[in-house]
């Protein structure tokens, strides 16, 4: 009832259709160049190995410092994903990718921050330790720790006592989707460090072209080859999404022909241009696959011609855009009724409970692109339900984001740190845990659940700039520590709001 009120109401009075839908946070004014200072922060608190001199995050200490010495490697370094120890190839990968989108989406309003050193670092602590990984052109090494040991467990990860087994994919036990969002990694890495650093950035993309072919070559699904990685992150998508992702990438790259050959002659029989999907996750990329594709098809237009098959790749990346105009109006409540993304009553995305901020900040991450690519080539959104203006997708990615930091129901911040209220008990070992530079004294295995897991009191760490799981269907929110759908939070929630907080902390962009 509601979503047909919206729409006749956004057809026949001049306003905007964004305010009518998310009344409660339309009148939000917040500092989002503190929201990006803070979100490059957690990155520091997520970091395994050893630390740097100029570490901000404190309370942090050095950890997993034998990584891979048993299989005789060297994997010292990434990031833990969530609130455990354990370094899961596959969300890493997707973290350090869209960092890298975002950066290049909103450069400029970083730099204008004081965050382009924080963001490049942020950004080089995941592709040195994907290069480590990456130890012969068809081996990488996807994953350190076990979830089900170190689930047992609650310590700080400087007193890591649960099993440190690395795991890895080869030619005999492929990982398709692995060896693609890692060349998508490194090849959006690449470009960040071209000015700055370029010998670096050519070893990225180095490995990035070795680990697409790899990918592409011994294809199969990771998580059969890493058995330890299915409970925690399944490929459920498949493989196809991944391997379109690594050749627009390098395709953005290298500028090579043959990547976005590969992107065109692959649509459909790895889906691109096949499926038509309502949410983006570390799993499930069609959605920002399919937007990078309409980049590229709207540089063709703009180009002008002078290519070969130029015709055909218009043709086919016309039909990553229509799937992209697909998840686009899902997310804008414009599509029809059954494909729409739900919302809460305060106006959130709803996708599912677990870590549904992930979803949330995706959604607003891809409208802003999109929105821009709009602006670009003077053109609006065409829904079933009517058309959207550029300013109208920027407005309502805002309302997420707004939401995110306050704007809510519940009148808390869902960015860890930022606001007057805040979680403070969230689910994470290490901000819980009395930090190891106050206390030297070992914390065991189940003293770490017994002692401070249990505890009702605030953590006595703040994971500043964290993004937790969020609230319920009806926005609701229960600040517990073992409600860990709602109080975890993840590294690609906070990577994935990076450019967005950058692109709204100028208001002349907003």
């Amino acid at each position: 009832m509601l979503g047909i009120h919206v729409v006749k109401t956004f057809r026949i009075l001049p306003i905007s259709f964004v305010l009518l839908l998310l009344p409660a946070a339309t009148g939000a004014a917040y500092d989002y160049r503190e929201a990006l200072s803070k979100s490059l922060l957690y990155f520091e608190a997520q970091r395994s190995g050893h630390l740097p001199h100029h570490q901000r995050v404190t309370w942090r200490g050095h950890s997993g410092l034998t990584d891979g010495l048993e299989q005789g490697v060297d994997l010292v370094g990434g990031y833990y994903d969530a609130g455990d120890h354990v370094k899961f190839g596959l969300p890493m990968a997707f973290t350090i990718t869209m960092l890298s989108w975002g950066v290049m989406e909103n450069g400029d309003a970083i730099a204008a921050a004081g965050e382009f050193e924080h963001v490049l670092e942020a950004i080089k602590w995941g592709t040195d330790y994907f290069v480590k990984a990456h130890t012969h052109p068809n081996v990488l090494w996807a994953e350190v720790g076990d979830g089900d040991t170190d689930h047992y467990c609650w310590q700080r990860p400087e007193d890591m006592t649960t099993s440190r087994q690395a795991y890895k994919i080869d030619a005999e036990h492929p990982g398709s989707e692995l060896a693609g969002e890692t060349a998508a990694a490194m090849a959006a890495a690449s470009i960040m460090f071209k000015k700055t650093n370029p010998r670096y950035s050519h070893l990225l993309l180095c490995h990035a072209q070795q680990l697409f072919e790899f990918g592409d070559k011994y294809r199969g699904r990771y998580h059969l080859s890493v058995p330890a990685a299915k409970s925690y992150y399944p490929s459920l998508s498949g493989y196809g999404d991944e391997l379109l992702w690594a050749a627009l990438w390098l395709h953005r790259a290298t500028g090579r022909e043959y990547y976005l050959q590969y992107a065109v002659d692959k649509a459909y029989t790895l889906g691109g241009a096949a499926w038509a999907i309502s949410e983006f996750s570390w799993d499930i990329k069609y959605a920002g696959v399919q937007i990078l594709a309409s980049k590229a098809r709207l540089f063709l237009l703009m180009d002008g011609g002078g290519r070969r098959n130029q015709d055909r790749h218009r043709s086919t990346l016309q039909q990553y855009r229509s799937k992209a105009e697909h998840y686009l109006c899902s997310c804008l409540g414009m599509s029809s009724n059954d494909s729409n993304v739900r919302r809460t009553p305060g106006g959130l995305l709803f996708v599912r409970r677990w870590n549904n901020m992930q979803y949330v900040a995706g959604a607003a991450f891809l409208l802003i692109v999109f929105s821009d690519q709009l602006a670009l080539a003077h053109e609006d959104l065409h829904c079933p339900r009517g058309s959207l203006s550029p300013r109208e997708l920027l407005s309502f990615a805002k309302a997420q984001m707004d939401y995110i930091l306050g704007s809510n129901p519940m009148g808390i911040s869902y960015m860890v740190g930022f606001g007057p209220r805040y979680p403070t008990r969230v689910h994470h070992r290490a901000a819980s845990t009395v930090p190891s530079k106050e206390d030297k004294s070992f914390i065991g295995c189940a003293q770490g659940y017994d002692a401070w897991f249990g505890r009702q009191m605030p953590n006595p760490n703040v994971l500043v700039g964290a993004i937790v799981g969020g609230p319920g269907a009806e926005d609701e929110f229960r600040d517990v520590r073992g409600n860990y759908m709602q109080t975890e939070a993840c590294t690609y929630n906070t990577a994935q709001m990076v450019g967005v907080f950058a692109r709204f902390s100028q208001p002349e962009r907003r």
